[in-house]
This record gives C-alpha cells, sequence and structure tokens, in this order.
C-alpha cells in the first residue's frame, strides 16, 4: 500500500452519530429533507444537522448510503456522519457503501448498526486529493444514471399527457364540439375524434366508442406463479414486486433463477416484448411494459396482460391501465384482507376498459412506441452503468484498483 492511504479505525477518520426524534405530532410541512434509514422520506422546517451530510440506517432498512446535499434532519433510524475530520464527503459516502454494516450490528430480534463497533472498525483510506479524484470518477457514472432517468421521466411525462389529453380529458372532442380545430392536431387525425359525448357504465364518453371487458381486448391474462425459486448469482430474472416502480421496471436489484430451472417457471407463460405486467396483491396497480430482450419469468403475486398479435396497441392499453380512471377502478374493486390487499385476478378479466376506434388505437401506439424505444434503450444503459459502477466501486475505495487503470477500463 503506497503512502496516498492510511490504515486506521473508522472512528479516527469520521465520526457518526445517531439521528434525532421527531414525533409526527411535531412535524411541520417546510424545505428541509427528513432521511429515515430508507431515504428522504418527507420535508420539515427545521434543519437539525448542516449539509452536505452522508446518512445510513441504524435500524429499519440496514446497509443503504445516502448523501444530502442540503442541511436535513436526520431521524432516529439512521446514523449520520457528525464530523468529517477533513475527509471529502462525497468519497465518505461512497466508501461506507463498500462497509457490511450487518457485521456491526447488534444480535437482537431487529437488529440495529452499533455504532462503537462501528468505529472500531478497521479501515484504509487514500489521502484527500485521491478521495476527490475517486468521488470525481464515481460521481460522474451517477450523474450519467441520473441523467439516464430524468430523460426517462421526461419522456414518459409526454406519452402519459398525450393519452390524458386524448382519452381521459377527451380535449379533441371538447374542441371539435365548440367549433375549434383540436390544437396541434392534423386534419386528418382530428376527423378520427367524434364532436360529441354519451353515456356508458364509464360514465360519459365520446359518441361512438364502445366499453368492453378487458378480456375482450387482449390475447389473454396469465397469473404468476405462487413460489419462489431458489436463487442464482447468473441467469434470466425473477421478476418481484421490487422491480415494479409503478410504470416501469427497475432491474438495480433482481432475482436470478438458474437457466434450467427456466421452462418450470414459464410454464404458464413466458414474457415477451410488448406484454404488460402488473402487481395484483400487496402493492397494488403497478404496471410496466416488458421491454425488448428481457429474459425473464414472472414473481409472485404479479399477471400479465398479453395484447393481440395484430394491431395490438400494447402501448395504448398499458396507458389505459396507468390512467387515473382505471387505477380509481382498481382502488374499487381492492379486496381489503387482515395481512394485505389484492385485487381478485379472476375478476379483472371483466373490469370494462374504454374502446376508441381502432385507427385511434394505432395512431397513439405508433406515436408513443418511439418514445418508449427510447425509455427501455436508456434504462438498458442506466443498468450497464450502475453495473459498471457497482463493480469498480468497491476495487476502487479499498485501493485494489487505481484510477487510472479504471478510466482504462471505462474507455
Amino acid at each position: 500500500m503506497s503512502s496516498e492511504w492510511s490504515v486506521g479505525k473508522l472512528g479516527d477518520f469520521i465520526e457518526l452519530k445517531r439521528g434525532y426524534d421527531l414525533p409526527q405530532a411535531q412535524r411541520q410541512s417546510g424545505s428541509v429533507p427528513l432521511v429515515s434509514s430508507s431515504g428522504v422520506s418527507d420535508q420539515h422546517n427545521v434543519a437539525m444537522v448542516k449539509g452536505p451530510g452522508v446518512v445510513t440506517g441504524r435500524y429499519g432498512t440496514i446497509g443503504k448510503v445516502f448523501f444530502v446535499e442540503e442541511d436535513f434532519w436526520p431521524l432516529n433510524t439512521t446514523l449520520y456522519v457528525r464530523d468529517f475530520k477533513g475527509n471529502d464527503p462525497k468519497f465518505i459516502h461512497y466508501f461506507l457503501k463498500t462497509v457490511d454494516f450487518f457485521a456491526y450490528s447488534d444480535k437482537a430480534a431487529v437488529p440495529g448498526v452499533n455504532r462503537n463497533h462501528l468505529h472500531e472498525a478497521l479501515v484504509t483510506i487514500p489521502t484527500l486529493p485521491v478521495q476527490r479524484e475517486i468521488a470525481s470518477f464515481l460521481g460522474t457514472l451517477d450523474d450519467s444514471i441520473t441523467l439516464l432517468r430524468e430523460t426517462n421521466a421526461t419522456l414518459e411525462a409526454i406519452a402519459q399527457a398525450l393519452f390524458k389529453s386524448w382519452f381521459v380529458d377527451f380535449d379533441p372532442v371538447r374542441a371539435k364540439m365548440e367549433g375549434r380545430v383540436p390544437e396541434g392536431m392534423i386534419d386528418a387525425t382530428a376527423a378520427l375524434f367524434p364532436n360529441g359525448f354519451e353515456e356508458s357504465e364509464l360514465g360519459l364518453v365520446p359518441r361512438g366508442w364502445l366499453v368492453k371487458p378487458v378480456e375482450n381486448m387482449v390475447k389473454g391474462i396469465y397469473d404468476g406463479p405462487h413460489a419462489t425459486p431458489p436463487e442464482s448469482d447468473v441467469g434470466p430474472i425473477f421478476l418481484g414486486i421490487k422491480n415494479l416502480t409503478g410504470t416501469s421496471l427497475d432491474f438495480a436489484e433482481v432475482r436470478h433463477i438458474n437457466e434450467d430451472q427456466w421452462t418450470k417457471w414459464t410454464r404458464r407463460v413466458t414474457p415477451q416484448a410488448g406484454d404488460i405486467v402488473f402487481s395484483y396483491e400487496a402493492t397494488l396497480g403497478f404496471f410496466a411494459l416488458i421491454p425488448p430482450e428481457t429474459h425473464c419469468c414472472l414473481g409472485r403475486r404479479l399477471a400479465l396482460v398479453r395484447p393481440l398479435t395484430e394491431h395490438g396497441c400494447s402501448h395504448f392499453w398499458f396507458h389505459q391501465f396507468i390512467a387515473q380512471p382505471f387505477q380509481q377502478l382498481l382502488n374499487k374493486h381492492t379486496v381489503h384482507g387482515a395481512t394485505v390487499n389484492r385485487i381478485a385476478l379472476k375478476e379483472f378479466p371483466s373490469f370494462k376498459v374504454l374502446v376508441p376506434c381502432e385507427e385511434l388505437r394505432v395512431l397513439f401506439d405508433q406515436t408513443v412506441t418511439p418514445l418508449w424505444a427510447k425509455i427501455h434503450a436508456n434504462q438498458k444503459q442506466a443498468q450497464i452503468i450502475t453495473v459498471l459502477r457497482d463493480t469498480l466501486l468497491p476495487r476502487l475505495i479499498s485501493g485494489q484498483l487505481r484510477l487510472p487503470e479504471a478510466e482504462a477500463l471505462i474507455a
């Protein structure tokens, strides 16, 4: 180990302190982040710690580490760095991500990280200039991931806004009723919208549009397995509820199954690009499109809608499922259980959906398909960068890999 690195106890380099109590009754809305063991959970009007800061879980969620740019309030389920002792905060943030916090937890029914034990951990820390170089390198990767995710949020918002305008607020129909040309729409598209409304099972809908059960408009609806396979280091992805964000899939943390288990766990259905996966128990009403080239199988409490092969309009149906009217329908049909709530999957095929003319469904699908193609490509790129960062991080932090070598690997 070169002179750029120092060996000592963690407590020699930083001081950790327990977060602060803040009863719910005393919380007042403001701009100060409240940081719990699972991250920023709310905002308050008073700061207890001046930022930037680094926070990790003490109880509850153990092992996650958060960097906070501004002043903040760390809650009592956390430990935060009270004194960086001259070290770079961003580097310490990355450094703590490599610590096995469970090794320093109390042996209790509900494990909690013991700060005193953690301070005794033997660590190796580089000099401040090297810290800053490492933090800058890893920060660039994080910035790339953030940019890709922000771009995806914008693209998805555009697609959702278009669906809402056409099929929830019915803006083109209202414009034609008032004798106006629908805004930003060519004549051929405007001609596909009627100029009035009529009553239906879903309330007022554009004249001539139909209301049908889901099962009449798709190829099939399939349930996932009701068990969990043995975990593998590599292989197909076993989709879980944790992989659904609400409107997309997140592969930051995945469970794999052995390739030789593939046939068994796809006996009911093999997910393919354009299928719509959704959660029907515990976490309800989350939907996501299966991206291209995704080798996966359904996990517990997940089901799948397969659009028709020809003019299936998977993007149209996906957007209808995540839109407010259908989400309200799901809430209405939620079965409230003693332990978890659920959507009765046998009833799902009978749920009513709005069916515009085929030309309009196809047009919407063709309009948003390029947006979702870009979203899926960005997701894949973000996943690649995430894996790369997570592979390089512990080696950089420990000194096993030097920065020039890491930069060469990136290149």
